[in-house]
């Protein structure tokens, strides 16, 4: 195994670690208006674009792609940057509103390479986005799809 392959299997073993299981929800806290919770006690303000403070559903889908890429990249970044690396994932597409989906995700890893050469840099990019293509599970998702189950229970 290379080195390269390496610390790509390193970055799906660190990802792929078993943790308990999280229970997710929603509450509706008011009209277009809800708040998102987990099992491990986190909150997120959810709510339609006119109301301030909160979240739409789709900026989470961004936010959440950004921050699995940034967590998919960092185990090689910080192994070869060091652990005080800054890192910033920007993330947009504009939804296509007659279809009501996002058709096209935009990401861009911002980090400075500046104390690598150009040959070690681009040796580190390669190793990021196979990391990034290995464990990004937002990323995985989204790119191949999703089969949605609803229920609705009623009293």
């Amino acid at each position: 195994m290379t080195t390269d392959q390496q610390t790509t299997q390193a970055a799906a073993d660190g990802q792929a670690a078993h943790h308990p299981h999280t229970d997710l929800w929603v509450e509706r806290t008011g009209t277009r208006r809800y708040t998102g919770r987990s099992s491990r006690g986190a909150e997120v303000l959810i709510g339609s674009d006119d109301v301030e403070g909160v979240f739409t559903p789709g900026e989470l889908l961004k936010i959440a792609l950004a921050a699995c890429t940034g967590m998919s990249s960092d185990r090689p970044l910080s192994r070869r940057l060091g652990d005080d690396y800054d890192a910033t994932v920007r993330v947009s597409g504009a939804a296509d509103r007659e279809n009501e989906r996002y058709p096209v995700l935009d990401e861009v890893l911002e980090v400075d390479l500046s104390e690598l050469d150009d040959a070690a840099a681009e040796r580190l990019l390669v190793v990021v986005e196979r990391a990034i293509d290995a464990v990004c599970t937002v990323g995985r998702t989204i790119k191949a799809g999703a089969t949605v189950n609803l229920a609705i229970e009623t009293d």
